[in-house]
């Protein structure tokens, strides 16, 4: 899973998000890490959409213009949760590579 799906899909647990709602919260999470534009924001919800990950919740017309809102689906959160997981265990074979250990690990 790409670091774009990954917080994009953690971008929904806490509820429907339209596109510029998603961007925003994916800056907020990874803490600026991670940019997604609309361009290739659309790609990443076309490909999780079509994993079954996600899933359309509405379409709202805001300022002459229709906002889709995403969803995560139970598979989405599933996947999000054993992404999580993988990632978590590659950080502590890494941090343990390079002697590093708990609390000095998040410097």
């Amino acid at each position: 899973m790409t670091g774009q799906a990954f917080f994009v899909l953690a971008a929904l647990v806490s509820g429907p998000r339209h596109g510029y709602g998603i961007v925003g919260e994916v800056a907020e999470l990874s803490q600026g890490r991670v940019k997604l534009k609309i361009g290739s924001l659309y790609g990443v919800l076309d490909r999780l959409a079509s994993e079954g990950l996600i899933e359309p919740d509405r379409e709202e017309a805001h300022d002459g213009r229709l906002r889709r809102y995403y969803r995560l689906t139970r598979d989405g959160r599933h996947a999000l949760a054993a992404e999580a997981e993988l990632r978590t265990a590659s950080a502590r074979v890494v941090r343990a590579r390079l002697g590093l250990a708990g609390a000095e690990a998040a410097r």
